[in-house]
């Protein structure tokens, strides 16, 4: 029999803690229902922003021709997948450059032969932190330079994904990282966690909820091994 998968979640924990961009939707939670007085069950009601935690960016978040999130192809969320390390690159404009990826555009498992090395898969997740913060909003998190989803996509990647609130700076107004994704035709997979996770390539499962004209989803993100 195969032997069982191991499965890393890459999703922060969502609690009232958890960070927002600021000036967004912060976590809330109340009970509607509690089992007392003949109430047979426990049921809660929730306020958050669409973009909370691990989520997906819907393209009508960043074009205002775009479709919702309920519109989307599910393929990109789903299926083999590319961590890369960014954490020791010297990232002086903020930004992660192509040469910051370039060393793992072919992935050399060190107990493959180098005939055996395996090209890019159509999904990649870019590791900036070595601690990811979840409970404080890190005003300086490392954003993607276009020029590098512009290479990604040159590979055939359909999904790009960070361990940050943002493709883009904080303080961008033009958003240049998102719309080099419009054209390229790629998802976004934002505000993962990958502290505890190994360069290398894994099965990504991150499913968007089907959410009627929304502008992104939170997701239960998973990596499991190929």
């Amino acid at each position: 029999m195969p032997a069982a998968s191991t499965i890393w979640d890459i999703s922060p924990l969502i609690s009232p803690a958890i960070p927002v961009w600021p000036g967004d939707t912060p976590y809330s939670a109340s009970t509607t229902w509690e089992i007392a007085d003949g109430c047979p069950v426990h049921v809660s009601k929730m306020t958050m922003t669409t973009h909370l935690g691990a989520h997906c960016d819907a393209p009508s978040h960043y074009d205002a021709q775009g479709i919702g999130i309920d519109a989307v192809a599910l393929d990109p969320y789903i299926g083999p997948c590319r961590v890369i390390h960014c954490m020791a690159a010297d990232k002086s404009a903020g930004l992660i450059e192509p040469q910051h990826i370039a060393h793992a555009l072919t992935y050399l498992p060190q107990s493959l032969p180098q005939s055996l090395s395996r090209p890019l898969p159509p999904r990649v997740l870019l590791r900036t932190y070595q601690s990811a913060p979840q409970q404080a909003w890190d005003a300086a998190f490392t954003a993607v330079a276009p020029a590098t989803i512009a290479l990604l996509a040159q590979h055939g990647v359909r999904l790009i994904g960070i361990d940050t609130p943002s493709l883009d700076p904080q303080d961008s107004k033009t958003l240049d990282a998102h719309h080099a994704v419009r054209v390229h035709k790629m998802a976004i997979l934002e505000g993962i966690v990958l502290d505890a996770v190994a360069e290398g390539d894994y099965e990504l499962i991150a499913l968007p909820l089907k959410l009627k004209d929304m502008d992104a989803s939170p997701v239960r993100a998973i990596l499991r091994t190929l």
